[in-house]
């Protein structure tokens, strides 16, 4: 972080100016398209410096601006970009930063569209991606090439939760003039802060934590340093990414309740994590915040909290009828693909289907759960009556 006060003074105030908006409290929203300006030199001189002053509405305003600032309080960077999903942010970093003939190197353990915009759009494009194991650390040298020009980590993995080495991965690729992506969605900038940690570009699909509601669709790109900014901003401009400024304000409007939203999931996390870790149907938790996790080691170096996202691994081949009877009954896990709302989610997840560079052979199916800002005893009984109903569709 860019000053002396604790992170959640920042969430509390970055971005806010009052004096500029009449005295708000918070930032207005800025619904605006065509900027008009007083004379024919001002425009020129606006079109000059299209990331410094407002000249249309797709480049930026100044709702946009105010969660960008404050994203680069919290993150440390030098500036941000925000654009309309996390997605965007991912696809629109690695367009900035890759042409035709380069080489990327991939985490094995990315979030699944990612790996299906590196196989179909960047492929079609010219770049070619490898996946590398996630717990490669500095050993990520071997996979470097002379055309290699970005490594992308996630940390935890999607899916599995493995905890990448991410500064020895950093400043191996520093070394050699790579640069480094990092999908941050996980622990946020509050928990776990990338540029600190020698990263280039780290991304947040906002539209999870930050926004914390199940409510909007927003994504945001921090860069470490001018000159990346301005590829990145560049290619957001020229792709027309940008966040819309209604979902910008409930980022904003987001931000002021991470830190107490954040600690609860982890807190309520654990709480249900420990709980599951004595159920006989698990085999294991994947999660890196439990001290007998793989990665709890560099978790436990490099973070300073966890989120209420984690997986578990059944203890047998449950079949999937028997999984669904489990899942689809269950009251207050939702169904769904997103996470980072206040509601508590369930998913079966099938890693094995989409890894290439490492294998996943798990003892039984694999289930990911978001733990929400329910009371966790109400939660527990939610899943203990649905493992009654695991043991008796599958006997």
């Amino acid at each position: 972080m860019t000053n002396h006060d604790k992170p959640d003074t920042v969430l509390s105030r970055a971005g806010r100016d009052p004096a500029r908006h009449q005295g708000a409290v918070n930032p207005p929203v800025y619904h605006m398209s065509t900027v008009l300006f007083p004379s024919v030199a001002a425009r020129e001189e606006a079109e000059g410096r299209p990331f410094d002053i407002y000249n249309y509405g797709r480049i930026g305003n100044p709702t946009a601006d105010a969660l960008e600032r404050a994203m680069v309080e919290l993150e440390g960077g030098h500036r941000a970009v925000s654009v309309s999903s996390g997605l965007a942010a991912i696809t629109v970093s690695l367009l900035a930063l890759l042409k035709a003939g380069d080489h990327l190197l991939m985490v094995d353990t990315v979030y699944g569209p990612t790996r299906r915009f590196c196989d179909t759009v960047l492929a079609r494009f010219g770049v070619e991606t490898t996946y590398y194991d996630p717990l490669v650390g500095a050993g990520i040298a071997d996979l470097m090439r002379d055309d290699t020009r970005a490594v992308f980590l996630e940390s935890p993995g999607s899916l599995t939760f493995e905890v990448q080495d991410v500064p020895a991965i950093a400043a191996v690729a520093r070394g050699r003039g790579i640069a480094t992506l990092i999908d941050n969605t996980w622990a946020t900038p509050l928990f776990f802060q990338p540029i600190a940690h020698g990263v280039d570009v780290s991304i947040q699909a906002a539209t999870k934590y930050v926004v914390g509601h199940a409510d909007a669709m927003l994504g945001v790109m921090t860069c470490r340093d001018a000159s990346t900014y301005r590829t990145v901003k560049r290619c957001a401009v020229q792709l027309g990414q940008c966040a819309g400024p209604d979902d910008v304000y409930l980022g904003l409007r987001g931000l002021r309740t991470l830190a107490p939203r954040l600690r609860t999931h982890q807190e309520n996390g654990l709480t249900v994590a420990r709980w599951l870790q004595g159920r006989v149907e698990v085999a294991r938790i994947l999660h890196p915040a439990l001290p007998d996790d793989p990665g709890h080691a560099l978790w436990q170096r490099d973070f300073t909290g966890a989120c209420g996202l984690f997986g578990i691994i059944l203890a047998q081949p449950y079949p999937e009828a028997a999984v669904a009877a489990m899942v689809d009954g269950l009251r207050l896990f939702g169904i769904g693909a997103s996470w980072g709302g206040f509601e508590s989610l369930i998913l079966p997840a099938h890693p094995e289907r989409v890894r290439t560079a490492t294998a996943w052979a798990p003892s039984g199916p694999c289930l990911r759960l978001h733990v929400g800002l329910e009371d966790p005893d109400d939660l527990i009984a939610d899943l203990a009556a649905g493992f009654d109903r695991l043991n008796a569709a599958a006997r």
